[in-house]
């Protein structure tokens, strides 16, 4: 059986992928930097050496990394964060013979926190460029880039999951049909509940790609919004985007991102 040890336990996501693994039978150990306790929480900074030495005599199979700086991070600790510490314990965990390894990286990479954002085309795929602004969206493209080097370097799979805005279960938001706003419009308009979420991680855990780099936008097919989404993008871009894509039967309310990739690679697919 696979020993899994996941960053960010102490989260909103990792602390239910942590409890579901555990729930499941599998050996998980989570690191958190908050004083959580529980039997399968180690009170740990995935930024320290000194921290991850308590792993030392701890068998990890795979590693889903899920801690970070988030939305509105200062660019200093963006990128010390989540780039410099990353390439750190990634390199920290690959030299002590993990093969396997899952990032959360996010919907912002593309640039969606700027208030000018335009999307290059509609839908939006993986191959879309990096036109963050924001040091947040910035530093996931380069925790992207620090994993395609890794594997270039070493035998490793490394698997990037683009996540979307995500909710709890019992309490989700109210769907978008009006203005734009400011800043993160498209995260506004692309959301799941946290059980798809975590099924997402799980996927990739669970689904042997082989050594290599994938990089896979993790969001519903559906946008979450209650008028259809030509209309809405016709509202909030006018003519500057064109979103005939949505024109057609069965895309009506469809996602600003494109998520066939990830339904066909890992056989994923949000309940929303």
């Amino acid at each position: 059986m696979s020993s899994t040890l996941v960053t960010g336990a102490g989260g909103f996501i990792g602390g239910a992928l942590v409890s579901q693994l555990a729930a499941a039978g599998e050996k998980v150990v989570g690191l958190t930097r908050s004083k959580t306790t529980g039997p399968h929480l180690l009170t740990a900074n995935f930024a320290s050496p000194e921290d991850l030495r308590a792993l030392d005599d701890v068998p990890i199979d795979r590693v889903c990394h899920l801690a970070a700086v988030t939305g509105g991070c200062t660019e200093e600790d963006g990128l010390e964060v989540n780039v410099v510490s990353t390439r750190a314990f990634l390199r920290h965990m690959i030299d002590r013979g993990c093969k396997k390894f899952v990032l959360a990286s996010s919907i912002a990479v593309v640039g969606l926190a700027d208030s000018d954002f335009l999307p290059q085309s509609l839908p939006i795929r993986e191959g879309h460029p990096c036109l963050a602004s924001d040091a947040y969206g910035l530093s996931k493209y380069l925790m992207e880039e620090v994993g395609r080097y890794l594997v270039r370097a070493d035998d490793v799979e490394i698997t990037a999951l683009r996540l979307c805005s995500v909710f709890p279960d019992k309490d989700p938001p109210l769907k978008v049909a009006g203005g734009r706003p400011e800043t993160y419009a498209l995260a506004s308009v692309t959301k799941m509940p946290l059980t798809d979420a975590v099924a997402a991680f799980r996927r990739a855990l669970d689904t042997d790609l082989g050594s290599g780099f994938r990089l896979f936008n993790a969001g519903p097919r559906e946008a979450w919004t209650a008028i259809p989404t030509a209309e809405l993008f016709e509202r909030w871009y006018g003519t500057k985007v064109d979103p005939s894509f949505y024109g057609v039967a069965g895309r009506r309310f469809g996602s600003p991102f494109d998520v066939t990739a990830i339904e066909e690679s890992l056989g994923f697919a949000a309940s929303v």
